[in-house]
């Protein structure tokens, strides 16, 4: 097939285009380098079936271009990150909404299907567990709590998803839980992972927020790209799915964990949500997908545990981090 992948250059696009191009399928990458990196499709920079495009999603000129000939769009471009939402929530709000709705419009008028993906985060502070796709109710904070945005611009985006839908175009809405893996950046995003790796090689104190017990479900990139792919199969079509592993851990058990398989002589330290984030942040204390549906449409089966996960990552990283300590 001949597919758009947005935010190509970044984390999981990366991992995706990769895959693609190595089951035969011919690739459009597109992404405007805000966050990704185009070393990050070094290893296959040379493909005979990879075009690269630089610009960005709300180009409607451009993507109205480079979706001629598609058959299918993973859209992945996104303002993401907790950093972001308190930070730059505008930012956030236009980047993602308008964004999708560009690849929405155009890929309606030319036919194409759209594999969307979305976040755990917009079951928002829910404490009815496992989460369920079609059951389970979102539950936010305050709109003053800019916490709440990317949340809220996600879930605006899988609204604008199933409205063409029902207008006949083929649409499936993959909701991540907790994706690590090389080339992941914990300076942009925030996210916890890479900041705990980065510290314990750097041999500075690993940043834990809150109390630590918060858990969450750490699912490894290929793993996610399995189940993201596999959405490609019309049997996905209208259907909101998670993608995760239902391996709980704290943050807590995550920052002893990388210390462990580092080898470093970081403390752990603790610092609070209001230092971190400003007065007024919220968090979601557990965060575990139903992951059901997902094993029943897309043949499912996450295989890679946290730690070997993990030791592969760090690897990455320990490769990856400059003589200068520079971040990758």
């Amino acid at each position: 097939m001949k597919i758009l992948v947005t935010g190509a250059a970044g984390f999981i696009g990366s991992h995706l285009t990769e895959r693609l191009l190595n089951q035969g399928h011919q690739v459009i990458a597109l992404d405007d380098l805000s966050t990704g990196r185009v070393n990050y499709l070094k290893d296959v920079a040379a493909h005979p079936h990879l075009t690269f495009v630089k610009g960005s999603v709300l180009d409607q000129a451009l993507l109205g271009k480079v979706l001629d000939g598609c058959e299918a769009v993973f859209h992945l471009a996104a303002v993401l990150g907790v950093k972001n939402t308190v930070d730059n929530p505008l930012k956030v709000i236009e980047g993602n909404i308008d964004s999708t709705r560009n690849v929405l419009e155009l890929a309606y008028q030319k036919k194409i299907k759209v594999i969307f993906a979305s976040t755990s985060e917009v079951y928002g502070k829910n404490t009815e567990l496992p989460f369920q796709e079609h059951e389970s109710n979102r539950v936010l904070g305050s709109t003053k709590t800019h916490r709440w945005c990317y949340a809220t611009a996600k879930a605006l985006d899988e609204h604008l998803c199933f409205a063409y839908e029902k207008m006949g175009l083929p649409i499936t809405v993959i909701r991540y839980f907790n994706a690590y893996g090389p080339r992941q950046n914990g300076t942009q995003y925030g996210q916890v992972v890479p900041k705990f790796i980065e510290a314990a090689l750097k041999g500075e104190p690993i940043p834990v927020y809150g109390t630590g017990d918060q858990a969450r479900c750490f699912t490894h990139v290929n793993d996610i790209v399995d189940g993201t792919i596999s959405c490609l199969d019309s049997k996905a079509n209208g259907e909101i799915i998670n993608l995760g592993k239902d391996e709980v851990t704290t943050i807590n058990e995550l920052a002893t964990m990388i210390k462990r398989i580092s080898n470093s002589t970081s403390l752990i330290t603790h610092i609070s949500y209001e230092e971190a984030y400003g007065k007024g942040f919220e968090d979601m204390e557990k965060r575990i997908p139903d992951i059901t549906r997902a094993k029943e449409l897309l043949n499912y089966s996450p295989s890679l545990n946290l730690e070997t996960g993990l030791k592969q990552t760090i690897d990455w990283y320990r490769n990856n981090i400059s003589e200068k300590n520079e971040r990758p």
